[in-house]
């Protein structure tokens, strides 16, 4: 047991060692930082906004050349506006108008393809009906009466109806 006791106090002993020389490394380290802080030199300012009064920063300030290119630019587009347009390269067919009603076209043009499946969905199923009611002989008859009733107006639906 006084070993046991003996060599607990041992590593005791270690641990407190190995602490002061950590505490020791820091505390070093913590002075030689704050040492080295203070011999960095301060960092000098950049003037992109403005023009410094004082001599000892004139130097600092950055040259802004955006104007001078901006300038050459603008001079370019002012050459080329005032150069006459030559009419021959201009497409006349380009520049004709449209037609009043391009844009309806336009927009009705997908209704009506819906409206166009739903006239096809309707003359299948039509002569489906007449094929059901007994007028088999005359598929030939019914195929033809029902496209061209989409076709032709309503008098001569009612007239091709009846025969």
């Amino acid at each position: 047991m006084a070993d046991a006791v003996g060599k607990l106090e041992e590593e005791a002993l270690r641990r407190k060692n190995r602490l002061r020389e950590l505490r020791g490394k820091r505390t070093h380290d913590e002075q030689q930082s704050s040492i080295n802080d203070e011999c960095k030199a301060v960092p000098k300012p950049v003037f992109r906004n403005y023009k410094p009064g004082t001599e000892e920063f004139q130097e600092l300030t950055v040259l802004d050349d955006h104007a001078g290119v901006v300038e050459k630019e603008v001079d370019t587009h002012l050459k080329m506006m005032k150069t006459p347009i030559v009419i021959e390269e201009i497409d006349i067919a380009n520049l004709a108008p449209r037609k009043p009603d391009w844009d309806l076209k336009r927009d009705v043009s997908k209704k009506l393809e819906k409206l166009e499946r739903r006239t096809q969905k309707a003359i299948a199923e039509l002569i489906r009906e007449r094929l059901k009611a007994g007028q088999e002989q005359y598929i030939h008859q019914a195929v033809n009466i029902a496209t061209s009733a989409t076709s032709a107006p309503l008098e001569y639906k009612s007239v091709s109806d009846d025969s």
